[in-house]
């Protein structure tokens, strides 16, 4: 990654013009966010040349590029790779939003009036015991059109989503 120096950012200025206009163009675009071979390519492979005389003169630096943050994701999680992964925390929201998902995915292709059904049903559960009806009834058709073990899996990660208040009233 390549960044402009207190020079570069200077020559830059108003008024200031001692380098060629390839030159002042690869000191715009270095930002610290593009990659060095990026800016190399430029101009049929002569930024190449042009980013080395940057660098002896002082107009540019190469920084390495930061580390990756990584944010934990909130819990709980579902195995990535899987058809149904959905994450979130544990909310009737995060349950209801990942109904809205399967219904779309298993119903919406091939039973477009049983995805109207169930999404118009999922809109008008006003509390856990509502959804958790509806979501008994999608996991009823599902089994049906999936089989027991696909709808296991699903049922099991819902149980996953919905919070702990929900599982105890069922």
């Amino acid at each position: 990654m390549l960044n402009k120096t207190d020079k570069g950012r200077a020559e830059l200025q108003p008024g200031q013009r001692t380098l060629g206009q390839r030159e002042r163009a690869v000191l715009l675009v270095a930002d610290g966010r593009k990659a060095t071979a990026s800016l190399q390519a430029l101009f049929g492979g002569l930024g190449a040349n042009i980013v080395h005389n940057l660098l002896a003169n002082g107009y540019i630096v190469e920084e390495s590029p930061p580390a990756p943050t990584v944010k934990p994701l909130p819990e709980p999680t579902v195995s990535k790779g899987s058809a149904d992964a959905f994450s979130g925390p544990r909310s009737l929201a995060s349950a209801r939003m990942f109904l809205f998902d399967i219904s779309e995915r298993m119903f919406a292709p091939r039973h477009k009036e049983m995805a109207v059904q169930f999404r118009d049903a999922l809109r008008e559960a006003r509390d856990g015991a509502a959804m958790l009806a509806v979501s008994r009834e999608m996991l009823i058709s599902i089994e049906g059109m999936a089989g027991a073990a696909r709808a296991d899996a699903i049922s099991e990660r819902l149980a996953r989503l919905l919070p702990e208040s929900a599982l105890e009233s069922t």
